[in-house]
C-alpha cells in the first residue's frame, strides 16, 4: 500500500472527521489517493457501509480502478459504466465502492457519496441535478472534490455546495442570489456579485472545505512557463466582415453568441457553413457543418513553433473538429486519444504529436511522463478546462519544466478569450485566499 504525503494526510484527516466536506486542491495533488485512503478507514471503522463515487466517465473507468489497489487494497470496487446490464450488475454487486459517471442515475443502497470533479454539479436547475438530489436524500456522508469552485464565476459555488450540504448556502438559489448578487439585467436574468460577496461566501463554506496550500504543493513541481505565440491573419477582410455584418458571403450568424464562435473559427483560418442536404430517406433533409477556409496564418505559425522546439513531444489542444482535421492533413505522425494505446505510447515517449480536446483531456489523464510541452491552438472559454488540460502534464511525476504555448491571432476574439480566462482566474485566486 502506498503512503500519503504529509499534506495529503491532513486532507484525509479532514475528510474522516466530517460527514459533509469538500477538498479544494490543484490538478495532480492526489485527491483520489486522499479520498480512497479515507474511504478505506471509514469502511474499516464502521462509519460507512458502502460508497458511491460519481465522476466523469473517463475518470471512472481509468483512474479510480487503477488507484484503488494502491491506496485502498482492502476495499472492493466495481465500475458501473457500459451497457445497462453491466451497470445494473455493478450496482447490485457486493462491492464496497461503486464508481459511475454523472450521466447515470445510480441504483442500489449506499450511505456515502463522493463527487469527483464537483463542478459537474454547478447547475442546480437541471433535471439530472434534481433527480440526483432526490436519490441522495438519505445519504449522511457527502464529500466533494474539485480544483476550483469559481472557475466560471461566484454563481457556480451554490450548486456545488447544495449537493454536498444544503446548510452551507441554503436550499434556494434565488435566496442565494438575492443575498450576494445584484440583478443587472432582468430581461435576461443576469446577476453581478455585490461588493465583498466573494469573501463572504468563502467565509461561510470555509469550515467545510479543506484547501491544499498551493505554495506547499507547487514547490514539489517543476516550473510552469506560459508563453503567448502571436500571429497576424494574412487577410483580415473575412474576419472584419463577419464581425461587422454578422455575415460572410452566404454564411450568417444569427446572434452575437453565434458570431463569437464563428470569429474564433476565423481566427484559426476557417468558418463553418451550415447547409441542408438530402438524407438517405426520401423527402428528409439533414443539417451539415461544412468548413470554408480563408486563412492559414495560425497553422503556419504552429509549424514554425514545432520546428523551433526541435519537434519535441507535444500536446496540441484543439476546440473544433476542423482544426483536428487540418492537423491530420499536415502531420501524418499525429495521434489522438482514440488511437490504440495512445496514452501508454505517449507516456513511453513514442508519440511526437498528440492532439487532445479539453473536454476529453481535461480530467483523469496522466500524461506527465511523455513530454513537457503543450500548445493551445485555440482556447476554451472555461478556466477549469484550461487549467485541467495543462494539469495533464504539470502534475506529480513531471521531471521537467512545463512549457505552455497559447496561440493568439492578433486583433481577434482570441485576445478576448485569453483576457476572460485571466479575469476568471482572478476570481478563483481570491476564493482560494479567503478559504486558506
Amino acid at each position: 500500500m502506498s503512503s500519503l504525503r504529509p499534506y495529503q494526510e491532513q486532507a484525509a484527516d479532514f475528510l474522516y472527521e466530517r460527514d459533509r466536506a469538500m477538498i479544494l486542491a490543484p490538478v495532480g495533488a492526489g485527491k483520489t489517493a486522499i479520498t480512497l485512503t479515507t474511504m478505506q478507514a471509514m469502511l474499516k471503522d464502521g462509519h460507512a457501509k458502502r460508497f458511491l463515487v460519481l465522476a466523469p466517465k473517463r475518470v471512472a473507468v481509468s483512474v479510480w480502478p487503477v488507484e484503488q489497489p494502491k491506496w485502498a487494497p482492502d476495499v472492493t470496487l466495481a465500475v458501473a459504466v457500459g451497457t445497462p446490464k453491466q451497470r445494473a450488475a455493478a450496482f447490485a454487486s457486493s462491492a464496497q465502492v461503486v464508481v459511475t459517471n454523472y450521466e447515470n442515475l445510480p441504483t442500489g443502497k449506499f450511505d456515502a457519496v463522493v463527487f469527483d470533479e464537483l463542478t459537474r454539479l454547478k447547475n442546480p436547475s437541471g433535471k439530472r441535478f434534481k433527480d440526483l438530489l432526490k436519490f441522495l436524500a438519505p445519504f449522511e456522508i457527502r464529500w466533494g472534490l474539485t480544483g476550483s469552485f469559481t472557475s466560471n464565476g461566484l454563481e457556480d459555488v451554490f450548486g456545488q455546495c447544495k449537493i454536498v450540504d444544503q446548510s452551507l448556502l441554503g436550499r434556494s438559489k434565488g435566496a442565494f442570489q438575492q443575498q450576494y448578487f445584484v440583478l443587472i439585467n432582468p430581461d435576461f436574468g443576469e446577476w453581478a456579485p455585490r461588493k465583498g460577496s466573494l469573501e463572504k461566501v468563502m467565509a461561510v463554506i470555509k469550515p467545510a472545505t479543506f484547501v491544499l496550500d498551493a505554495g506547499e504543493y507547487s514547490d514539489k513541481l517543476p516550473p510552469l512557463h506560459t508563453v503567448e505565440v502571436r500571429c497576424d491573419l494574412y487577410d483580415r477582410k473575412p474576419y472584419d466582415t463577419m464581425k461587422k455584418d454578422f455575415k460572410l458571403q452566404d454564411i450568417t450568424a444569427i446572434n452575437a453568441a453565434v458570431v463569437t464562435g464563428k470569429l474564433q473559427q476565423l481566427a484559426s483560418g476557417f468558418v463553418y457553413h451550415t447547409v441542408q442536404t438530402p438524407s438517405e430517406i426520401p423527402g428528409k433533409w439533414v443539417t451539415v457543418q461544412t468548413p470554408v477556409w480563408f486563412d492559414t496564418a495560425k497553422f503556419d505559425r504552429l509549424e514554425e513553433l514545432l520546428n523551433e522546439n526541435q519537434r519535441a513531444n507535444t500536446l496540441i489542444v484543439y476546440n473544433y473538429q476542423e482544426e483536428l482535421a487540418e492537423l491530420k492533413r499536415r502531420y501524418k505522425q499525429l495521434n489522438t486519444l482514440d488511437d490504440q494505446r495512445a496514452i501508454e505510447r505517449w507516456n513511453q515517449g513514442e508519440i511526437e504529436l498528440l492532439a487532445v480536446h479539453p473536454k476529453s483531456a481535461g480530467h483523469g489523464l496522466n500524461l506527465q511522463h511523455g513530454g513537457c510541452r503543450i500548445i493551445f491552438l485555440s482556447l476554451p472559454w472555461s478556466l477549469e478546462l484550461y487549467e485541467q488540460t495543462i494539469g495533464r502534464l504539470h502534475r506529480s511525476g513531471q521531471r521537467h519544466d512545463v512549457w505552455c504555448y497559447v496561440m493568439l491571432t492578433n486583433k481577434t476574439v482570441d485576445e478576448r478569450i485569453w483576457a476572460a480566462l485571466h479575469d476568471k482566474r482572478a476570481i478563483s485566486d481570491i476564493a482560494m485566499e479567503e478559504l486558506c
